[in-house]
């Protein structure tokens, strides 16, 4: 029999805020968290906007030794990670070491990479920093996560672009639903704003020039952010016996890959994804009450995820209220699968549906209730949270509200 898998904590960096209430308050709030950006040089730009992270001081967090050893990918994942865990309380109390586990998105560490290229190439150094390659790997932040916090179990990195995060918390539920692990910490991080990484997306035409817009007509495209999200996933045997806050309930976890295009999404794909998500948490289609879309705001991405949620949906889809919180804190890449799910339960938790900002216009390709430019209190029960990545690679979850 499949254990039950309650989510007893949550932690949060994004561009509203440093932590869980910040972020609960910019969501409720309709604050976008998108603006100029700062601390690089954006005049030679079309896109000059950016969702950063505001107010993070690493040197808050971590001892001097330790700042060279950790890029900001890695410094998100861990203080997200710590905060998840602090919530969570005793999860570990009376858990043998090894059935306690991390699985985290993989994420380069861009800055570092940055850095090294700017000494080697610009100021013509002999030498990038020491320590680049282990700043660098995509492995970074699990790595630094098990060191800090004592993680012994299962521990690892997946990588699958945008949905990396989602695939993380979606596998490590299914490891604690099939009694491989009786607690996990689960999620995803990334800070993508370089200069490089900036101009490399700017090259691919996909951003917005001033705002993200989802599902609105005039939608411009996506916009670049950062931060980390993180959730403990715990036996709910395990969490209700030592008198746990129970945040949410991980109910479902599907899967599926287009198999076509390297940029452009598959409808079929997508929809197939979010039907095995329904399966695999043993509900029809109208038990969902909120989507939280993957929502990107390019013309193409918004329009075939429309596409596939008519298709599984069907006549439940004009009840059905789908918004895009990445209207408010950017595309934060493989870790959106991991701020949109700790986004979506705390809107089960809180009694609301987080708004899409920056709609304007109805595009009939995008005929959704996409709880535009506001907040709106509601009581949904279920949900699903979509993360659809390029290279196909798809990943939804499924979570419901825990009530005692």
């Amino acid at each position: 029999m499949n254990a039950r898998v309650a989510i007893t904590g949550l932690g949060v960096l994004s561009a509203l805020g440093l932590d869980v209430p910040s972020h609960l308050a910019g969501l409720r709030k309709g604050t976008v968290g998108i603006g100029e950006t700062q601390d690089i040089d954006v005049s030679a730009m079309k896109t000059r906007i950016s969702a950063q992270v505001r107010g993070f001081v690493p040197e808050a967090h971590f001892e001097p030794r330790q700042l060279g050893l950790i890029d900001r990918t890695s410094q998100m994942a861990l203080v997200a990670a710590r905060q998840a865990m602090a919530d969570a309380g005793a999860a570990r109390e009376g858990v043998s070491a090894h059935r306690v586990g991390s699985i985290f998105a993989a994420s380069v560490g861009y800055h570092a990479v940055d850095d090294s290229y700017r000494k080697l190439y610009l100021e013509k150094a002999p030498r990038p920093h020491p320590f680049t390659v282990p700043r660098a790997m995509p492995s970074g932040p699990v790595s630094h996560i098990t060191m800090d916090l004592g993680i012994h179990g299962p521990s690892f990195s997946i990588a699958s672009a945008c949905s990396s995060a989602s695939h993380a918390v979606g596998t490590a539920f299914h490891m604690i639903r099939a009694g491989m692990l009786d607690v996990a910490l689960a999620g995803g991080a990334e800070s993508q704003i370089t200069y490089g990484m900036l101009k490399s997306w700017e090259a691919l035409r996909v951003l917005a020039p001033d705002a993200c817009r989802p599902f609105s007509k005039d939608r411009g495209g996506l916009v670049v952010g950062e931060g980390a999200g993180a959730v403990v996933l715990e036996n709910m045997d395990h969490a209700l016996a030592r008198g746990a806050t129970i945040h949410g309930e991980m109910i479902g976890f599907g899967m599926s890959a287009d198999g076509r295009d390297i940029t452009a999404p598959d409808l079929d794909s997508a929809a197939a994804s979010m039907r095995f998500t329904l399966d695999d948490a043993g509900i029809a289609p109208e038990a969902v009450d909120y989507v939280s879309a993957h929502g990107t705001a390019t013309a193409l991405n918004d329009k075939t995820e429309t596409g596939a949620l008519r298709q599984v949906f069907g006549d439940h889809l004009p009840k059905l209220p789908v918004s895009s919180s990445k209207s408010q804190y950017g595309h934060t890449m493989s870790a959106s699968g991991a701020l949109d799910l700790v986004t979506t339960v705390l809107a089960l938790r809180e009694g609301f549906l987080p708004p899409t900002m920056g709609y304007r216009e109805f595009d009939p390709d995008c005929d959704l209730d996409c709880v535009p430019n506001a907040a709106r209190d509601a009581a949904p029960q279920i949900a699903l949270s979509s993360s659809f990545a390029f290279g196909g690679l798809n990943a939804v979850l499924a979570v419901k509200r825990y009530a005692s």
